[in-house]
């Protein structure tokens, strides 16, 4: 256990550090560039990951959970097994799929997205694909082999070299460029720190790989097993992506309906995708670290059926990300307003956060109940839930930003509906799982004193009476008595949080 939890607190140190950085980038980035390449950008960049999406076809995490698996077994010489066969299967991917990205890349900035000006920027996302795909295989590996440290670290890496590329370099080239010249810079700054984390990647994995004792083989890994984890990893993550694609098109679409020209609409899109969304994901670090090592972890208790540790790991990983919406959603419904205009000057943003909060609040719990479905052999009723989620999401999309009286927010109210089908049909899965004992009333005492703060915090005193940032802690202090009132935070659950802390203060 205590690999699992001070993996979870190192990922989370150095996803917290990447998104903090990730913030600097996004502010400097649309100091620098404006809006409008804001919106290029956050329009390209959903093509971008489908892109991805289709060529790693779900290998990465196959990688995890088979080398997790023959970890119990300690067997190391077939971990390379699955390593050649899964470069073999990527590689093959990349020269099928990549004449086809270059191909349509034109039709879907100028047919689609109705602006030839995100052309650019989405041939530079094309080269990115190959670097990205070989360091998603390394990432897979080392989680499988619990070295979650390098994963993170690499992740940092990544963050801090764009924020000095974008702080640094970007500006060289923006004396006379055009907002598209500007995205497309930008884009390609991306991959250049996408690069330096594969060299990182790469580099721990062969240190790593000479320090064993194994029998060299040169066979390859069957197909069979490792497509039998990956595809149903890849249709729920494929979907996905290609829901994420869909999103700025029909937004765009749904708008010009109502009268909004391609380029209003894609700097709007820019805003709500590039500005509020990423503000409400903020605190999110903590779930998706715990996703991350929730596939290595739980797949390991599983395969050993050792099911009190799968039930403590399980139980203590949904706690957090529960109590983390908590406080995210409670902060972002009374205060995300003004913290949208301290941070990116961005005014008319409360009603948006006000409608987002309450529905985001399940969205922390979304990543880690995915990889529990997953490491519970359960992958495909989680592609099926990311399914539903996302087509109900895309259908009220179009229906909704396409009413002259609402517009955008009814794109916002649409975002929202899909986060909360595939929650709650998440949640409804893993209730079947009776290893798990998950049921929806583990969420529901946490959702009613969110609920209960939000009502009662202004009554007792005033928002906006206070600077923000004292506000933002006064609010932070009553949820947390009314959390501790009701019994949603215990003993044990600080107690980890010690023994974490302590764990990894060894580590290092």
């Amino acid at each position: 256990m205590s690999t699992y939890l001070r993996g979870s607190i190192v990922l989370m140190f150095a996803i917290f550090l990447s998104k903090f950085l990730g913030f600097i980038y996004r502010m400097q980035f649309v100091r620098l560039t404006g809006e409008e390449a804001v919106g290029i950008y956050s329009t390209a960049y959903p093509a971008f990951i489908f892109f991805l999406s289709l060529i790693q076809l779900g290998i990465p995490i196959a990688i995890t959970k088979i080398v997790a698996e023959l970890r119990t077994r300690n067997a190391i010489s077939e971990y390379f097994t699955v390593m050649r066969t899964s470069v073999i299967v990527t590689v093959v991917s990349m020269i099928a799929f990549t004449p086809l990205f270059i191909f349509v890349t034109p039709l879907i900035s100028s047919n689609l997205l109705k602006n030839d000006a995100i052309t650019m920027t989405l041939y530079v996302s094309i080269a990115i694909v190959p670097i990205a795909a070989a360091g998603g295989i390394l990432r897979g590996f080392l989680q499988g082999i619990a070295r979650l440290e390098e994963t993170a670290i690499a992740q940092l890496i990544e963050q801090i070299v764009r924020i000095l590329l974008i702080t640094f370099a970007l500006p060289l080239f923006l004396t006379s460029s055009t907002p598209q010249e500007a995205a497309a810079y930008a884009m390609f700054l991306a991959l250049l720190a996408e690069a330096a984390s594969l060299l990182y990647l790469k580099w721990r994995y062969n240190k790593w790989k000479k320090s064993q004792t194994y029998k060299k083989s040169k066979k390859a890994y069957p197909l069979s097993p490792l497509f039998a984890i990956a595809l149903p990893s890849s249709g729920s993550k494929l979907f996905g992506s290609f829901t994420w694609f869909l999103e700025p098109i029909i937004f765009i679409k749904a708008l010009a309906i109502t009268g909004i020209s391609a380029v209003a609409a894609t700097t709007l899109y820019g805003v709500i995708s590039g500005v509020l969304v990423p503000l409400l994901l903020f605190p999110s670090f903590i779930p998706f670290a715990l996703s991350i090592v929730l596939i290595p972890a739980v797949s390991d208790a599983y395969a050993r059926k050792n099911y009190s540790l799968l039930k403590e790991r399980i139980h203590l990983s949904l706690k957090f990300s529960t109590l983390t919406g908590c406080y995210a959603a409670t902060l972002f419904y009374l205060h995300g307003g003004e913290l949208v205009y301290e941070l990116f000057h961005v005014e008319n943003a409360t009603v948006y956060m006000k409608i987002l909060a309450p529905i985001f609040f399940f969205y922390y719990i979304q990543s880690p109940l995915f990889s529990i479905l997953q490491a519970l052999n359960s992958s495909n009723s989680a592609f099926l839930n990311s399914l539903y989620g996302g087509v109900g999401k895309l259908l009220l999309l179009f229906f909704l930003a396409s009413q002259v009286s609402i517009q955008e927010k009814g794109a916002i109210v649409a975002i929202g509906f899909g986060v909360l089908i595939t929650s709650f049909l998440h949640i409804a899965s893993l209730k079947e799982k009776k290893e798990a004992q998950i049921g929806f009333s583990f969420f529901a005492l946490p959702y009613v004193v969110f609920i209960a703060t939000i009502i009662t915090r202004p009554m007792v005193i005033s928002i906006g009476s206070q600077p923000l940032i004292v506000d933002c802690l006064i609010t932070l202090v009553y949820l947390t008595i009314g959390l501790l009132l009701f019994g949603q935070i215990k003993r044990k659950e600080v107690s980890v949080i010690f023994k974490i802390a302590k764990t990894t203060k060894n580590k290092f």
